[in-house]
């Protein structure tokens, strides 16, 4: 259940989660002034401009695309399109496609339309940037040190990057709980010393509130309009990590997120980005005659302080806000893993929970894996922020604008508003996602291409997984036998019952386990009680206790039951058996034995699908996590039978 959809928490316990989404939601776009501003600032040569004209417009275009794209249409509107209290790129999905699946697996019989895919590109594009933000977020706060003292160079930054980065995955298995009870309040001191320092610098030119005026950054991109796209690839670091406010909303909640971004983070960011500025205004103002540019690799934000202990000290808080930006983007690639699972969209991995009372605090020791691989390789690769810039930003704006549309499509279809009134709003929203996108192709080939290989392998195997589910479920239940069938085989006088319970994981919530038939033709026996156990994954985050079980009598001791979670929950097989002898079936939990059907993926039929996707699909089930651990069953009371099926 969402914390953020509570209705009668206190206005302390209201700061508090105010307070926890300034650790959670706001680590990665927290962090952004440790770059953004040096990236911007490198591309001004390239302008010919006046220094006053080229600071002033950068320093527009960051105020108001914070302004533009969190304010108004994150904030504003699109986290008014949840789903339960949570929100996400996958919650667009589930309230586009309402439907059950079974958890998973594919209960859809329909195949994945355009909108479906394009939201599945969305999702596999954020796993892109939660392998980047770690290494630039940290990567970034380490290149601090150079300005302590000269003796770190970019080689020995890089290491340590590396190090902590380690350090940080290796530390994912314990849990979140501890650190997280201390995330808030760093970040709180963290947005505190942005706003301190910037407002500290900001006397030194006054000038910079002319920045205010949206003309004067549309003048600077009017000046050089070859050199757009480089700046506005620089401009779009501001806002990485907008999209954490939609996906982290169920933690907090919309009106929480709100309170925290406008009261501490919006004056915190925008305070430090006009410091930055006066400063730099100022240096230039005082440099010898003909120095009109900044010196490329000096970073305005470690020179808002003194030399030695003062600027050890940022450098060393920066080193920590990344951390806890770095695990805001690590645990929510976790809660996406889960969900693309519960809806079917992912094969079925192992998922520990690090705390018995909260359950959205996972531990997906694959996901980990390869996010710390890709991490630390993207550091060793890149070696610096300013090439790593270059990789980092198509990825977060791929996703915003497939955001815009799938919002819109939530707009048209289920809340019925007429085009004249969705199409202005998103389609202005969708013309500031694209050109900032449009800017980041030029990213490509100077590394752009890396978040884009991670996100279509994803979509790759997200789109094979599903399309290879929806597969097998129409071809094992496309010559089902009916309920009336099953009793009559009960009643057979070759079929003997013996004493005890069996039972029969059923795809689908109206059909007969292959495994069933299988067991009653190979054995000529049954059990006396018979359950057909479907565990279905509702549209919805999470489903109240009260309607998680519907238990059905069919006859001659065989009973359906159907479990629904939502998928945000992680289903427990042992924990609905309990609700079906509370139900009045005869079943002893412990002594009950369980059957499941093993595939055996055969390639060369006449599937609907491409031959590298099912040579893809069989290595994805052979190595997806078996179903008898994904339901949390004894493996003692387990029977598997194997179910050989050519695509």
């Amino acid at each position: 259940m969402s914390t953020g959809t509570s209705t009668s928490s206190g206005p302390r316990a209201q700061a508090a989660l105010a307070l926890g989404a300034l650790g959670v939601v706001f680590g990665d776009i927290g962090t952004s002034p440790l770059y953004t501003m040096k990236e911007c600032l490198a591309h001004l040569a390239g302008l010919g401009v006046a220094p006053e004209d080229g600071v002033l417009g950068i320093l527009s275009l960051i105020f108001w695309s914070l302004v533009l794209v969190v304010s108004v249409k994150y904030i504003l509107f699109v986290t008014r399109a949840d789903n339960h209290g949570e929100g996400g790129i996958f919650a667009l999905l589930a309230l586009l496609q309402p439907a059950t699946a079974p958890a998973g697996g594919s209960g859809r019989k329909r195949g994945l339309g355009a909108a479906v895919v394009l939201i599945l590109a969305g999702a596999a594009l954020l796993y892109g940037d939660g392998i980047i933000t770690p290494a630039i977020s940290v990567l970034g706060a380490a290149e601090g040190l150079r300005t302590v003292s000269p003796g770190f160079s970019q080689t020995k930054v890089m290491w340590l990057a590396v190090a902590v980065l380690a350090a940080l995955f290796w530390f994912q298995h314990k849990g979140t709980r501890s650190i997280g009870r201390v995330f808030g309040p760093v970040m709180l001191v963290w947005f505190v010393a942005l706003g301190a320092l910037g407002a500290w610098h900001i006397a030194d030119d006054l000038r910079v509130f002319r920045a205010l005026n949206p003309l004067r950054g549309l003048a600077l991109l009017g000046r050089a309009p070859l050199e757009v796209p480089a700046l506005l690839g620089a401009v779009v670091l501001a806002i990485t990590g907008a999209e954490a406010l939609y996906a982290d909303m169920g933690h907090f909640g919309r009106r929480n997120i709100a309170r925290a971004w406008h009261w501490v983070v919006f004056p915190g960011l925008v305070l430090n980005y006009f410091g930055q500025g006066a400063l730099v205004l100022r240096s230039l103002a005082t440099a010898p005659a003909g120095a009109t540019a900044w010196p490329a690799g000096d970073n305005p934000f470690f020179l808002l302080v003194p030399p030695g202990l003062p600027r050890a000290v940022l450098t060393g808080l920066s080193i920590v806000a990344a951390i806890i930006a770095s695990q805001a983007l690590i645990s929510g690639a976790y809660s996406l893993t889960r969900q693309a699972i519960q809806l079917g969209y992912f094969p079925r991995l192992k998922i520990n929970h690090t705390n018995s009372e909260l359950s959205g605090q996972i531990y997906v020791p694959f996901v980990n894996t390869l996010l710390a691989v890709g991490a630390i390789l993207t550091v060793a690769l890149f070696g610096s922020t300013d090439r790593l810039a270059a990789a980092y930003g198509i990825a977060v704006t791929g996703t915003m604008a497939i955001t815009t549309v799938a919002f819109y499509l939530v707009v048209r279809r289920n809340w019925g508003r007429p085009l004249w009134q969705a199409a202005p709003v998103c389609g202005f929203f969708l013309l500031v996602d694209l050109a900032f996108l449009g800017a980041n192709t030029e990213k490509i080939v100077d590394g752009g291409w890396f978040p884009l290989v991670i996100g279509a392998v994803l979509l790759a195997v997200m789109h094979t997984w599903r399309t290879g589910r929806d597969e097998i479920f129409r071809r094992v239940f496309s010559n089902n036998i009916t309920e009336s069938e099953l009793t009559a085989i009960a009643r057979s006088a070759r079929v003997t019952r013996v004493t005890g319970c069996a039972v029969f994981m059923a795809g689908s919530p109206a059909g007969t386990p292959i495994a069933l038939l299988h067991h009653v033709k190979s054995n000529r026996c049954l059990h006396e009680t018979v359950v057909l156990l479907s565990i279905l994954t509702a549209d919805t985050p999470a489903v109240p206790e009260a309607g998680r079980l519907t238990l059905t009598k069919i006859g001659e001791g065989i009973w359906r039951a159907v479990g629904r979670y939502g998928y945000m929950e992680s289903p427990d097989a042992g924990a609905l058996m309990e609700e079906i002898r509370a139900g009045g079936v005869p079943v002893n939990p412990g002594t009950a034995t369980y059957f499941f059907n093993r595939e055996m993926i055969i390639t060369g039929g006449n599937a609907r699908m491409w031959e590298w996707q099912k040579s893809l699909y069989g290595v994805l089930s052979r190595n997806a996590r078996p179903a008898k651990d994904y339901f949390r069953i004894t493996p003692s009371q387990i029977i598997e039978i194997g179910l050989p099926l050519q695509l």
